[in-house]
């Protein structure tokens, strides 16, 4: 349904489709992934009940972030993107959108994220301009380290004190676990994702994780899984978070486990699918996050 409403507004404009893909909201994965870290701090930080204002400011916010973080990826990977077969279709690679609409609209998106910013206080609108430059210098990274998933989670992971103080207008020493959680777990799940590409990319020299772990790719992957676990547990001590956070953790490790398990071949259309299986792990763990202050 929610494909066939995007799909529907190349009704109202011929060109709506090439820049829908090129904000990939027809694949809400990106979404989900970047959506339920930012709910598990908001909650935790609003006690199980944060504002209506700050729930709809980060929301639409992760939209509109992903979807720049999708057109200025797409603007940096379009003379690499042409020599993988995945992405050799992408609408700035086949010239369906032209290198300065991709800028034109990723600096609408970001305005557009940043006017939603004003709305909470002086804290978080400092907190955002490091965001920018996170998402903004992320898909660079490739050419110039093996290590593009830990900017990706350290991106992935700033609205979680963003979130913080927007709803306490304070920053806990805490939040910090969250924070390292989750960027453990983005390193970990973005290599399922880089695996997919590998064999391109050693042909073209891009650099990634999934490169560097080489054989060892996949035990890498459930020890950083493991790590943003234990992570995830110190930091529910810390905020007093009961039975039902716990029960979330475990149902998270049974996603991992899950993972592991189905890769075993690494073909890449399996390491494909388990990247995009940590959306139910996250959305586990925001659900027990919310049942617990709900049932206190």
């Amino acid at each position: 349904m929610y494909l066939s409403l995007l799909k529907s507004l190349n009704r109202l404009h011929p060109r709506a489709w090439d820049f829908i893909q090129l904000t990939r909201i027809d694949k809400p994965i990106g979404i989900y992934l970047l959506l339920w870290p930012t709910l598990w701090a908001l909650w935790i930080a609003g006690k199980g009940s944060p504002s209506l204002s700050n729930v709809l400011i980060f929301v639409v916010g992760v939209f509109l972030m992903r979807a720049a973080g999708c057109v200025i990826n797409d603007f940096a990977d379009r003379k690499v993107d042409g020599h993988v077969k995945r992405t050799e279709q992408r609408p700035l690679v086949s010239g369906r959108v032209t290198s300065k609409e991709a800028l034109i609209l990723f600096a609408v998106l970001v305005g557009l994220s940043f006017l939603l910013v004003l709305l909470t206080n002086s804290t978080t609108i400092w907190l955002s301009f490091g965001g920018l430059a996170l998402a903004a210098t992320y898909p660079f990274m490739k050419r110039y380290t093996y290590y593009p998933q830990v900017v990706l989670g350290a991106a992935f992971s700033w609205g979680m004190p963003m979130a913080f103080t927007a709803e306490t207008g304070d920053l806990p020493a805490a939040a910090w676990l969250l924070y390292i959680a989750n960027l453990l777990w983005t390193v970990g799940y973005d290599t399922y994702y880089a695996m997919t590409d590998r064999e391109d990319d050693l042909k073209i020299g891009v650099k990634s994780t999934a490169v560097l772990f080489g054989d060892a790719d996949r035990v890498i992957i459930l020890t950083l899984q493991c790590l943003a676990l234990f992570c995830l547990m110190l930091a529910g001590s810390r905020f007093e978070l009961g039975l039902y956070f716990f029960l979330g953790l475990l149902v998270a490790a049974g996603c991992f486990a899950w993972e592991f398990w189905s890769t075993r071949d690494k073909a890449p259309q399996a390491c494909f699918k388990a990247f995009l299986h940590n959306h139910w792990a996250g959305l586990a763990i925001f659900v027990g996050i919310v049942v617990d202050y709900a049932l206190r």
